[in-house]
């Protein structure tokens, strides 16, 4: 199986304000593309897309092509589950969304936090156990942000799942928060087969800054910035799938060219990579990825994730007239604004990155909310 996989959180949309108005038409020219150039591998969950990204990979994926032709993962939404039983019920609707009679992968969702110790209560690795067991997942493992520490813990007490999927990505790479290549580290050392999400960082590092993209250039004018993204990850020990969350054709395009005929880095690309993290890490104000777990349940329907996009764009660029206008176009389409953030931090609990939202919801309506 080739190392790229199609991610279906960041799918095109028909309206940048309904995260469920996914694209179909384009969705699938851009699955077609990906296939025709012999590449299997679809990650979806429950509630990507507001649980509309399971649907999509039916009409798009599942009902167009014979079962061999493709790989899908999903994952079990463990935060809505209550009790035991709630396994069977999230299982069934996903099979039933997604239109196929087993998944090659399937993933407790999420394991950071309180999630693990909750999971263990309801029992969620036997289910999973169990539904390999039945033949319905091929093979099963859990998607993780959290400590090393946890990690470690969590492999050595479950050491029959078959993989485990990772944020990785060369920013996070030494960050204390994520702790990626402690992560990595610790996966490799229960040998345990890698799936790489967040590569780009939610696509933070397919537009970097022009004195970061110029060290890129200087070495290889041709090659995008994402690409130098998702070949850091996936010349990682261990790793055997990088997921990327495309939008357009051109991001498939671009992917499938470079990842088509992998080649690991070489010891001058990891230098440059190193020089290039340093750069940009002293100009980004808000590790934000976009994953939109902190709004699932906000209170308030504060656009959070836009909201730090625009406030990492005017620390990088200065405050602009368009920032000024998007701030307030999304205040005034139904999201609350940064102030109206009443500081109960479900956000936080969701966060993979670790972020202290209503911290900095304060600093965004200070820059963004004068009168």
């Amino acid at each position: 199986m080739k190392k790229l996989g199609f991610g279906l959180m960041r799918l095109p949309l028909l309206s940048e304000f309904d995260r469920a108005s996914v694209d179909l038409e384009v969705t699938i020219k851009m699955a077609d593309h990906f296939i025709e150039q012999g590449f299997t591998y679809f990650d979806t969950a429950y509630m990507y897309h507001l649980g509309n990204s399971e649907t999509v990979f039916k009409k798009a994926v599942a009902e167009r092509y014979p079962r061999d032709a493709f790989t899908i993962a999903d994952k079990m939404p463990v935060w809505l589950v209550k009790e035991s039983g709630d396994y069977q019920k999230y299982f069934d609707e996903q099979f039933g969304r997604c239109g196929v009679d087993y998944f090659d992968y399937y993933l407790l969702h999420n394991l950071g936090g309180n999630a693990y110790t909750d999971t263990l209560k309801c029992g969620g690795f036997e289910f999973i156990k169990g539904i390999k067991a039945a033949g319905k997942a091929r093979r099963i493992g859990f998607s993780f942000h959290d400590s090393a520490e946890l990690l470690d813990r969590i492999l050595t007490e479950q050491n029959d799942v078959d993989f485990v999927q990772l944020q990785i990505n060369y920013i996070d790479w030494d960050n204390e928060g994520i702790q990626s290549r402690k992560c990595h580290e610790v996966a490799v050392k229960h040998r345990m087969p890698i799936i790489v999400m967040e590569p780009v960082k939610g696509g933070s590092l397919a537009s970097i800054p022009e004195d970061a993209e110029k060290i890129f250039n200087g070495y290889n004018s041709a090659a995008s910035a994402a690409s130098w993204a998702i070949r850091f990850a996936a010349s990682l020990e261990n790793v055997f799938v990088v997921l990327s969350g495309m939008s357009t054709t051109g991001q498939v395009a671009d992917n499938v060219g470079y990842m088509r005929d992998f080649k690991p880095f070489n010891s001058d690309e990891r230098a440059l990579v190193e020089q290039v993290a340093a750069l940009i890490n002293k100009n980004t104000a808000i590790p934000c990825t976009a994953c939109a777990y902190c709004t699932e349940d906000c209170p308030q329907n504060i656009a959070i994730p836009q909201y730090f996009s625009l406030y990492n764009n005017q620390k990088q660029f200065g405050l602009t007239p368009s920032q000024t206008v998007y701030y307030n176009n999304l205040a005034a389409g139904g999201h609350g604004k940064a102030s109206d953030c009443v500081a109960c931090k479900q956000c936080e609990e969701h966060c993979p990155q670790h972020i202290e939202v209503a911290e900095r919801l304060k600093e965004i309506a200070a820059v963004f909310e004068k009168s």
